[in-house]
């Protein structure tokens, strides 16, 4: 098994199971109102912190308290998943099926951009890197190796930031009056996060070369 690569899709995987939790939280709060259709704004304007912390979400469920409800046990039974199966049979496979279940029902859109990837890196979790040696540079590997724990760390931390921000606007030394630089820091954020974990995925690859090696 490749440890680095088992710890990377899990602690990612965590994360956003996180945020399809608050989305479902707030969608909860709304209690049993009808959705009026597949887009919603996962918080409502009684629930509302900042001008753009809507959180928009996308459900096949007509009723905000069903939709979060289901979102809230899908994002739970992800974090099961990842912490204890994603690594078995068929574990990547059960892996991009909750999470296309979690979009469906009000976890979150955006998320999309971070599954996919996570979820075809999740394929190698027992599988020989075969291609990554032959790309990876064999005299490198011990430096690339040796990322992977810190990116991960510090992407896990932008997304965090970026979820905080994108539901309470808040950054320090700005005010509710810069929204859309509040928002244009959290979308940054977003893509620093994205850029880390696909770092920590290479280095996670290296890294398990290595140990394979060794």
């Amino acid at each position: 098994m490749n440890r680095a690569t088992r710890i990377s899709v899990s602690t990612i995987g965590v994360g956003m199971a996180i945020s399809g939790f608050i989305h479902g939280f707030f969608e909860t709060l709304q209690g049993s109102t009808p959705t009026n259709g597949l887009i919603i704004q996962a918080i409502g304007d009684e629930q509302q912190f900042w001008a753009y912390g809507t959180e928009e979400a996308f459900t096949i469920v007509p009723n905000f308290l069903n939709t979060g409800l289901l979102a809230i046990l899908v994002s739970l039974a992800i974090v099961v998943w990842c912490v204890g199966y994603v690594h078995k049979k068929n574990g990547s496979a059960v892996f991009i099926l909750l999470f296309g279940l979690l979009l469906l029902v009000g976890g979150g859109i955006a998320q999309v951009v971070f599954f996919i990837p996570t979820w075809l890196v999740s394929r190698r979790i027992n599988h020989p890197l075969t291609w990554w040696r032959s790309v990876l540079p064999e005299n490198s590997l011990g430096t690339i190796g040796k990322l992977w724990p810190y990116s991960l760390a510090a992407g896990g931390a932008a997304f965090l930031v970026a979820l905080e921000i994108a539901i309470f606007g808040y950054v320090p030394g700005l005010g509710s009056g810069d929204a859309e630089t509040v928002l244009a820091i959290c979308w940054s954020l977003l893509l620093g996060a994205l850029i880390l974990f696909i770092v920590t995925f290479i280095s996670g690859f290296a890294y398990d070369i290595q140990v394979q090696k060794g």
